[in-house]
């Protein structure tokens, strides 16, 4: 009896072994962070692996939901444009030719309001889509908080402009950085224009 008590001691140490120490982990890190008066996290058992998984998910329902345009914009540099469909004083644009504004969507950062025939920035418009999803993180995947903003500007572009938090741009991003996104975008589309020709012409 002595024995058997032994063993199952033995063995509910070893199995309890990797709980404590993940918990000892995490109240490390909490002490850690108090002393450097930094803000605790939700989640500081951080799992690479989950993140990576979650955000292979959420890019492939990115890609699913935009057009190809669009994805191959996402995939090569890492924001997406969204054309304006109200002028700021509530008129509809006509549709014919260029919007006459457009945004960019980068994943985590402010919509960025730009003029597409001049690349004049207007302003930066902060909005947040939190995570509910239940596993610990503060925030969306990058490419789920891509395809929050893209659904609320192509859904109901009006009440978003209108929640959110305006500013100039240099807020919060440097309009030297945007700027040279912009012309980044500009090379891409002009690239992607001597492709498609190239091809029409080889066919």
């Amino acid at each position: 009896m002595l024995l058997a008590l032994l063993v199952l001691s033995l063995v509910a140490a070893v199995l309890a072994g990797p709980v404590v120490a993940r918990a000892a982990g995490r109240w490390a890190a909490r002490r850690s962070a108090a002393r450097r008066g930094a803000p605790l996290s939700a989640d500081l058992t951080y799992d690479p692996g989950r993140e990576r998984r979650a955000e292979h998910r959420a890019r492939e329902l990115l890609r699913s939901c935009v057009n190809d345009e669009e994805w191959a914009m996402y995939r090569d540099l890492g924001f997406i444009r969204v054309p304006g469909r109200h002028l700021p004083d509530g008129r509809r644009g006509s549709g014919v030719g260029r919007p006459p504004y457009a945004y960019l969507v980068y994943p985590h950062k402010p919509i960025v309001a730009y003029v597409p025939q001049t690349g004049r920035l207007l302003s930066e418009y902060c909005v947040e889509f939190p995570d509910l999803s239940g596993d610990g993180r503060s925030r969306l995947p990058a490419s789920d908080d891509v395809l929050a903003k893209w659904m609320a500007l192509t859904s109901d572009e009006a009440r978003v402009i209108g929640q959110a938090n305006m500013h100039l741009v240099g807020r919060q991003l440097d309009p030297q950085r945007v700027r040279r996104d912009l012309w980044r975008l500009s090379e891409w589309e002009r690239r992607r224009g001597d492709s498609r020709s190239a091809q029409a012409r080889s066919a």
